[in-house]
């Protein structure tokens, strides 16, 4: 954990679920960092250089209706990290196949066991959008099959698809922080035929895949699906998620610009999960 002054916000959230779960997500897609979930909502953590003024307007959740939504922010000293994250993070299951827990929890008696220390990093499997690429990649072949992970965060999604067969697989990320835990993660989950790079889209040229993960946001996959595609083998199969479920036209349209035809979507709360071929 670097020395970096963070601004710390408390939200409280009526009714809870599903709201903190959408909460955070969105909070994470905006740059923050960490986030601690408490009886009555959820903290969040954003470093003091990246927070402006307008940090929260493209927090969607908070002009919703549907729940009530309030919060504080302040200055925080230094904070253990580590250690506020154990307090309050729970192991989770994912279609009785797949556990997504901490070193500390106990082993589970799931097909899948997937150890992550997520740190500051984004893909615990409680996200909405983690949880669904979790259940794509259950539901599909990936046996033998290369495979990118592009915005890897903890690298949860690739270290399961290398457990369900992948033989050779590449987890990207832009963020330094993600870069480094997901080669820890992977480590700790004794994976044997994944390469973590940090960078962006630039490391693919030359690249080609049978699967290609991108759980990033809507904006950002927008600029980088004809990358994807060209990336793709024959017969090849994009994952996509990290927006809403109004976003599928415009995701859409642009896979299909690019010779890629929306085969399967999975939905959980307001957001989506959209499997194309090509």
């Amino acid at each position: 954990m670097s020395d970096n002054i963070y601004i710390g916000y408390n939200f409280t959230v009526s009714p809870l679920q599903p709201a903190t779960e959408i909460l955070i997500a969105e909070l994470g897609f905006a740059g923050f960092e960490s986030f601690v979930e408490t009886e009555t909502g959820v903290t969040a953590y954003i470093q003091k250089e990246e927070w402006h003024d307008a940090i929260l307007s493209d927090i969607q959740i908070l002009s919703s209706d549907e729940f009530k939504i309030e919060y504080t922010f302040n200055e925080i000293a230094q904070t253990n990290w580590n250690a506020e994250w154990e307090k309050n993070f729970n192991p989770i299951v994912v279609d009785d196949l797949v556990t997504v827990r901490a070193p500390f929890h106990e082993t589970p008696n799931t097909k899948f066991d997937l150890v992550i220390e997520p740190k500051m990093s984004f893909g615990t499997g409680h996200h909405e959008t983690t949880h669904m690429m979790i259940q794509h990649i259950l539901q599909n072949d990936f046996k033998n099959k290369s495979v990118l992970d592009m915005g890897c965060g903890t690298g949860v999604l690739a270290i399961l698809a290398e457990k369900c067969g992948a033989s050779s697989l590449d987890a990207i990320d832009i963020d330094n922080w993600c870069y480094l835990n997901s080669l820890e993660n992977v480590e700790r989950n004794d994976c044997r035929n994944i390469s973590v790079y940090e960078g962006d889209v630039s490391l693919l040229e030359g690249k080609s895949y049978d699967i290609i993960i991108a759980n990033i946001n809507r904006n950002i996959l927008l600029q980088d699906i004809s990358t994807y595609a060209n990336c793709l083998d024959k017969n090849g199969t994009l994952f996509l998620s990290g927006f809403y479920e109004d976003d599928i036209s415009t995701i859409e349209a642009e896979c299909n610009l690019n010779g890629l035809k929306l085969s399967s979507k999975i939905k959980r709360n307001n957001w989506v999960a959209l499997m194309f071929n090509n």
